[in-house]
């Protein structure tokens, strides 16, 4: 197995670890963040009714003019306070924190943290 699937593999084996521990509801829906390396992107999901309540991402109409590029801190701290005031503007205040098997640094932290400031608790 080359370099690439192996990391690929341990991901995917990450994700479903902890989504297996990770649940949302209506009443703390999962926020889930999903990095590539050229954007980030977040959703609030109640996995009971299989809806997504609100979404954000470096590609947003509202955020893509002011970034200076979707692939860092800054940008992933933006979006995540962006999606927190979504989320509260809908009613939503408490999530469980999904990384998708990420590790909880960098960018995955920056989101964490702007939605945290935004007054999501989690």
């Amino acid at each position: 197995m080359d370099k690439l699937k192996a990391k690929q593999a341990a991901l995917a084996r990450r994700r479903r670890r902890v989504r297996g521990n990770v649940t949302g509801t209506a009443e703390r829906p999962r926020l889930n963040v999903h990095r590539t390396n050229a954007h980030i992107y977040a959703q609030v999901i109640d996995d009971r009714a299989g809806k997504t309540l609100v979404s954000a991402s470096s590609l947003s109409p509202e955020l893509k003019s002011t970034l200076k590029s979707g692939a860092n801190s800054d940008a992933a701290k933006a979006v995540g306070e962006f999606l927190g005031k979504c989320a509260v503007d809908a009613g939503i205040v408490g999530v469980v924190f999904d990384r998708a098997g990420r590790l909880y640094h960098g960018r995955v932290k920056a989101l964490a943290d702007g939605a945290r400031s935004a007054g999501l608790e989690f």
